[in-house]
């Protein structure tokens, strides 16, 4: 089973480019953020011609969040439960995890689109740090009803140096702050693995490239697409890569995809 997570900055615009990364790259789970359009423009035609199931959370001009599946999802959530939020930032559902054995039939998938946060002292981070303890205090009950769980999305939080092109000029700014870092850890305390760094990866390896100053031509870019795997799933993941080449598309998201795959029964050991 391959899931996906991948932030397209505009389903109207790069619905193309989705349709045609899908044909190269049949993944089972396709978490999409920043749709950027209303629930009655989601393209959900487009995606049942090609064998997806859709579910979809939009929002006019900003955020909106879908689960893209090749199963129907079941028990299907959106937003974050007595967390009062009129932005679209998540949808969940469980989905069937083929070929898995008995008792592990299914995979709780969470998509999330995190807050940006503008900056350090604006209302705007104080909201992000308000949602991610909201998520947090969510994510632990997911957890505790479904032990097969992945939590994937754009987070708009790098966990280290080592996700971030200059850490020393980014140092304190926002994606890179130590409050936002502190949430992150806290949700993998919860008992959750970042499964791309289960794997050895190339240094400077990035998921997100600003537009200007040819960010992605320089590689100055963040990791901060980020699917986090449960304990329970920990040792079926056996691989976790960054797909950059949707990111040298004419008019391309500033986002890769980020693909992580499950496979039932015995993993090669990792490096973690």
């Amino acid at each position: 089973m391959k899931l996906a997570t991948w932030n397209v900055n505009s389903l109207g615009v790069r619905l193309p480019q989705v349709l045609d990364w899908l044909a190269a790259n049949p993944v089972d789970v396709l978490a999409l953020q920043e749709l950027k359009l209303t629930d009655d423009k989601f393209p959900a035609d487009a995606f049942a011609a090609i064998g997806y199931h859709a579910q979809w959370f939009g929002q006019k001009t900003y955020n909106g969040v879908a689960l893209l599946s090749r199963s129907p999802a079941t028990n299907v959530v959106k937003n974050i439960p007595g967390f009062d939020d009129d932005m679209s930032r998540v949808i969940t559902g469980t989905l069937a995890l083929e070929g898995a054995a008995p008792g592990a039939a299914s995979v709780r998938v969470i998509g999330a689109y995190f807050p940006n946060g503008q900056e350090p002292g604006s209302d705007k981070f104080d909201y992000k740090m308000e949602w991610l303890t909201a998520l947090r205090r969510w994510v632990k009950d997911e957890l505790a009803a479904h032990p097969n769980l992945v939590l994937m999305g754009d987070y708009n939080i790098t966990f280290d140096e080592a996700d971030v092109w200059d850490p020393v000029r980014l140092e304190g700014t926002i994606h890179c702050t130590e409050e936002e870092r502190y949430h992150l850890r806290a949700l993998v305390a919860l008992g959750l693995s970042d499964s791309y760094r289960l794997f050895p990866q190339a240094p400077k390896s990035y998921s997100w490239w600003d537009y200007r100053d040819a960010g992605f031509r320089r590689n100055r870019g963040l990791r901060i697409d980020h699917i986090l795997v449960s304990h329970a799933l920990r040792p079926l993941v056996t691989a976790c890569t960054i797909d950059k080449t949707p990111r040298a598309n004419e008019r391309p998201s500033d986002h890769a995809p980020v693909v992580v795959e499950i496979t039932p029964g015995p993993a090669p050991e990792s490096c973690a």
